[in-house]
């Protein structure tokens, strides 16, 4: 715990850039207010917090000041002045303080974790989920920060995005810390990189998985993209960090080349770990990893597909040498089903369905070419996806396309529409189709029509949302899960 003056000595010792700081304190004993908590959310907001007025695109921080205090805020971190008896620091943009604030408030949690973290167009959530199988193998109780869960070691709660704000962020650390964690392996998106809000934290290792066309509606072009990422390497580590870098991506290679300390992944007989030998099936993969500083590794996972050979490639490439190999093996061998990543759901007529988060061209390829090439063209790929409102627009015929390469029909249905209307979203991907396609734009209803097409040996694979339990319509949150309209469906079955 430490009280508003300490706050505002540790933010002018460490403004290097000589930002403007200014304070307003309308009685001398409120610099010894003490402070326990920094937060940005005014409905967790209890006695000790400093909270933080950050102006978002939707709502205004500021505005929720005076129910901060009301609540027992003890002191206010903003923007403006506001009319408050809290004490208050007051600078240009909040963002730029606010995550080393917190960090120097929860007592710097990421310098006591081994803290990995994960960057990348595909393959994030599941490369996190097999390093923390694998540190979990090595007795190493790990926190978990990503698409799908925060993890504190001990207690899960459901993600609100990616990269959560920088102060919740150093929150969820020191609780780790307090849960004895030894590591914590995160990921960390373009926008939360470019946004600052991963300041405060540190990693040991650093990860970069590949890079696609994506967010470009925020990052306008590759280029910024990938500069974006680039800040997990440059602005975000400690001093002796590692880590590893995709061999076979471009990108990977422009990191590789200016990071000596990285290792490249890949099935390039010339990147520092290769994948060999590898074999697959809808069960799962084995496969064997080849490095020229280490001993062959032989390894068997549940999960399958080709980009699940590189999601775990990339895992063991980050961790080789921080734990054994024999923890490794059993760490790959025990990897959970990571939710809405080619989960797959057997159905009674011998048919069967796979839910993937699969939402770019790229990923929708990767996951359909798998389907087909494990299916051994047993029956007919029937794909169902949409794409969200606000995002690369460009990407809508795109997906078609990708889906018209592997799948024998498409149903195009509404994902996160947002602002858009869901039809004008369907019909720019319809302009893509290659093959027979059919608009249902209710989700639930596409699903069902869907699973009604399927007989044996079919195979319908549900891209788009995966693990994600409602559809965003405007400004209204809708619930709905792609497994559970499946299992739904599965059931009234049964029943009939």
């Amino acid at each position: 715990m430490v009280n508003f003056q300490d706050v505002l000595n540790f933010m002018r010792a460490n403004n290097s850039e000589n930002k403007n700081i200014k304070t307003l304190v309308k009685s001398q004993d409120d610099i010894y207010n003490k402070i326990s908590d920094v937060i940005s959310d005014s409905r967790e907001v209890k006695p000790g917090t400093l909270f933080a007025c950050i102006k978002g695109e939707n709502s205004d921080g500021h505005d929720y000041a005076k129910i901060a205090e009301k609540k027992g805020a003890a002191a206010l971190l903003c923007e403006r002045e506001i009319n408050s008896d809290l004490p208050q620091i007051i600078v240009e943009r909040v963002r730029d303080f606010l995550g080393e604030v917190a960090a120097f408030v929860y007592d710097n949690p990421s310098s006591k974790l081994l803290m990995i973290g994960v960057t990348g167009t595909n393959g994030k959530t599941t490369t996190t989920y097999i390093i923390r199988s694998i540190l979990q193998a090595a007795g190493i109780r790990t926190g978990l920060l990503g698409t799908i869960i925060e993890s504190d070691g001990i207690n899960d709660k459901e993600a609100d995005r990616t990269t959560p704000e920088s102060c919740e962020i150093q929150k969820q650390l020191a609780s780790m810390v307090k849960n004895n964690c030894g590591a914590c392996v995160m990921e960390t998106s373009s926008h939360g990189l470019f946004l600052g809000r991963i300041k405060g934290a540190r990693y040991d290792v650093a990860v970069f998985t590949n890079l696609y066309p994506e967010h470009l509606d925020f990052h306008v072009n590759m280029e910024s993209y990938f500069e974006a990422k680039k800040l997990l390497f440059t602005n975000y580590v400690k001093e002796n960090f590692t880590g590893a870098a995709n061999f076979d991506s471009p990108y990977g290679k422009k990191l590789l080349e200016e990071f000596s300390n990285l290792r490249g992944f890949g099935l390039s007989e010339n990147a520092d770990f290769q994948a060999v030998n590898i074999k697959t099936g809808l069960n799962g993969t084995e496969f064997e990893i080849k490095s020229k500083n280490f001993d062959t590794l032989k390894l068997k996972s549940p999960l399958v597909g080709d980009f699940n050979i590189m999601n775990t490639l990339c895992a063991v490439t980050a961790v080789r040498g921080r734990v054994s190999d024999e923890e490794i093996i059993k760490g790959v061998a025990n990897v959970p089903q990571v939710p809405g990543r080619l989960e797959r759901i057997d159905l009674d007529n011998n048919a069967c369905c796979f839910i993937d988060f699969a939402h770019t061209p790229s990923a929708l390829k990767s996951v359909l070419s798998t389907i087909k090439k494990l299916s051994k063209n047993s029956g007919k790929i029937i794909s169902v996806f949409g794409h969200g409102g606000g995002r690369y627009q460009q990407n809508r015929p795109e997906l078609a396309r990708s889906a018209s390469e592997f799948a024998d029909e498409i149903i195009i249905t509404s994902d996160n529409a947002r602002n858009e209307e869901p039809i004008k979203i369907a019909e720019a991907i319809a302009a893509g189709a290659a093959v027979p396609y059919k608009i249902i734009l209710d989700r639930n209803e596409a699903v069902n029509y869907a699973l009604n097409l399927l007989k044996p040996g079919d195979i319908l694979v549900i891209t788009g949302k995966g693990p994600e339990k409602f559809i965003l319509i405007k400004d209204k949150k809708i619930p709905f899960n792609d497994t559970e309209a499946v299992l739904a469906w599965k059931k009234l079955r049964v029943r009939a």
